[in-house]
Parts: structure tokens; C-alpha cells; sequence
């Protein structure tokens, strides 16, 4: 396999600017009638899926390329919907039931939705691996790009927070550092440096497994030893999760937090902590 390096071109997102509300953070969601101009399109969408589809669509608008793949990733999926199949499942006795719900509750809804409103025909996948998710979508689309089989790739993660989903992940405790949270990230990778490149992607980490955080920052450290990048910059969660809050796609987040907020020409390694599931994500700002 050829190597290429892989570079981030443009990066959008939709999450959390409004103060708490019951101990969530809820996204402040823009008005969505700019990016979905179909009106009865946007009222068969979900909250969920206009978030993930308004913002691959800003990712796009910001560099108007066309792409030669689509990959999103979610933790949970389009939950909404979910939740009201199997509400009308049980209400009408497994009987007339609207198959609208069910068909906007699949996972890659919202991958396909992009696709459809800009007429790509491309490759096109959907990763659901819980908190890996988006880190998933980002080593495929790396490999897509560093294999010479794309110029360029859409690569994104969307979660969102339902009540129902609030009190069940609060019941097992999810929520014990850090609050509740949701939002939309996406970003267009290419193989090519310009002059409006925001970040190269040196290399991901996975891990899982129960351990201290004295052994989760060796790991770290071996990870940045092993990437020539001993003095990067580190965006732990600690630090992003405070403006997002904890979902299985956070992380997303933490890399579009990483891209707008620090300084050029540093390399910086953006971490996440999700259960048992860490992951660190290493770029270089310029």
C-alpha cells in the first residue's frame, strides 16, 4: 500500500452553545430550511438527521469538492425514531404500523441522505462501534486515501439525546464526569495539501480495557514516543467534554475543538475516555 499523508481540508459542526438544561447540553441546532430546501423532506427527517446531514452539508459548502467517499459513524444511531417504532409497535398491537419510523432509524440514514441530496454514487458506509465509532470511520477513510483508491472523503459522526436514552445512560452512570451531551462533527479528508488545509492526521490509537489513568496516560505517552511527538499538545476530554458534554461520538467534537481552537504549527493529540474504550487521535496543526 502506497502512503500518503492524510490532511483535514474543512471541518464543520453542530453541537452544544447553550447552557445547561436539566444536567444535558443540548445542540443549538441552525435553521435548517438554508441547507434541506425541501420542505416535505425536512419534515420526514428526524432531529438527528437533519444535524448530520446540515452539517456534512456545511463541510462540504466550505470547500465545494466533490468526494469520493461517504463515511459516518454513530454510537447509538437515529434514536428518536427508534423509540417511536417500537412506541407504535406496542400501541397498535404489531398492526398498521407506519414504516416511515423504521426506515429513518437505520444507522447509515444519514450517510445516505448525503448522498442523495448531492448526487454522490460513491463508496458509502456507516460505522456503529460505540465509542470507536468515529475513530473507525476515520481509519477507513485513511486507508481509502493512503491506498490511492480516493482524492477525497467525507468522514463524520452525529449522536443525539433523547430523554429515554438520558435516564437509562444516567442510570448506569455514565454520567459521572461529565455531563450529558450531543452533536454533529464533520470533516473532509484529502490527500493533497492547499493552502487551506487546516491539519494533517499523523496517526489513531485504540485501546480498551479497565485501567487506572496513570496506565491510560502511559499509554499515551508510548503512543506520542512512537510518533516522534513527545511535546504535542494534549486536548484530553477533561478539557472539550466541558462544551459538548459525554456522548459515544464526543470525540468527533474533540478533533473539530482541537482544529479551531489551538495554535498553528503544533501537533496535538486529542484523547477520549469513554466507559472502557480510549482512543487518541494525533494531528499537526497549520
Amino acid at each position: 500500500m502506497n502512503k500518503y499523508p492524510v490532511y483535514i481540508q474543512a471541518a464543520a459542526s453542530i453541537h452544544p452553545e447553550n447552557p445547561l438544561e436539566n444536567n444535558a447540553f443540548s445542540a443549538k441546532e441552525p435553521d435548517y430550511k438554508e441547507w434541506i430546501k425541501d420542505a416535505g423532506l425536512r419534515r420526514r427527517m428526524s432531529r438527528i438527521v437533519k444535524m448530520g446531514v446540515t452539517a456534512g452539508l456545511q463541510c462540504l459548502h466550505l470547500q465545494n469538492t466533490k468526494v469520493d467517499a461517504i463515511i459516518t459513524a454513530t454510537g447509538l444511531g437515529c434514536l428518536s425514531d427508534t423509540e417511536k417504532f417500537l412506541k407504535s409497535i406496542s400501541e397498535q398491537n404489531e398492526e398498521l404500523l407506519s414504516p416511515t419510523p423504521f426506515i429513518q432509524s437505520t444507522f447509515n440514514t444519514i450517510g445516505g441522505q448525503i448522498a442523495l441530496l448531492t448526487g454522490n454514487k460513491s463508496y458509502n458506509m456507516t460505522y456503529v462501534h460505540r465509542a470507536f465509532s468515529f475513530e473507525t470511520a476515520l481509519l477507513d477513510a485513511m486507508l481509502m486515501l493512503q491506498a490511492g483508491d480516493a482524492e477525497n472523503v467525507l468522514v463524520g459522526a452525529v449522536d443525539e439525546l433523547t430523554p429515554t436514552v438520558f435516564g437509562i445512560l444516567e442510570r448506569m452512570g455514565t454520567f459521572r464526569k461529565f455531563f450529558a451531551g450531543e452533536g454533529s462533527s464533520f470533516f473532509l479528508l484529502s490527500r493533497n495539501k492547499t493552502d487551506n488545509t487546516i491539519a494533517e492526521i499523523i496517526d489513531i490509537d485504540i485501546f480498551s480495557g479497565s485501567f487506572s489513568e496513570q496506565e491510560i496516560l502511559a499509554k499515551q505517552t508510548d503512543f506520542l514516543k512512537n510518533s516522534k511527538a513527545e511535546n504535542a499538545d494534549v486536548f484530553s476530554d477533561k478539557i472539550y467534554k466541558q462544551n459538548c458534554g459525554e456522548f459515544h461520538t464526543a470525540s468527533a467534537f474533540g478533533l473539530y475543538y482541537a482544529c479551531k481552537q489551538s495554535d498553528k504549527n503544533e501537533k496535538i493529540l486529542v484523547t477520549n475516555s469513554f466507559l472502557n474504550n480510549h482512543t487518541s487521535i494525533l494531528i499537526d496543526k497549520f
